[in-house]
């Protein structure tokens, strides 16, 4: 739950972000919400190669489903790494305890 968790801090500062597509087509837009399989939802959607994907210029909002994503490409100054690290051996440790 760790990414799902993060994200969901990422989408209350309504982070802007870049999402690659397995497909290689780049979308970049607010994060509004992403779920427990990490399928995200975008709010003013623009295409990053127009040229090549016209028909995605009207599209305004969009939900991309989790397994189809390559990247979420992140702000720097949004990501609190720091966190994320001291996030990561927590639940690192739940887990050696778990198995234990």
């Amino acid at each position: 739950m760790l990414f799902f968790d993060f994200f969901q801090k990422m989408v209350e500062k309504n982070a802007q972000v870049a999402v690659e597509l397995k497909n290689d087509l780049q979308i970049s837009g607010t994060l509004h919400s992403v779920d427990q399989f990490l399928n995200v939802k975008l709010n003013n959607v623009s295409v990053n190669d127009p040229e090549k994907y016209p028909h995605l210029l009207s599209v305004k909002n969009c939900f991309i489903r989790g397994s189809v994503v390559r990247y979420i490409h992140l702000p720097a100054a949004e990501v609190d790494q720091q966190q994320l690290q001291d996030d990561c051996r927590k639940e690192a440790k739940q887990q050696n305890e778990r198995a234990k």
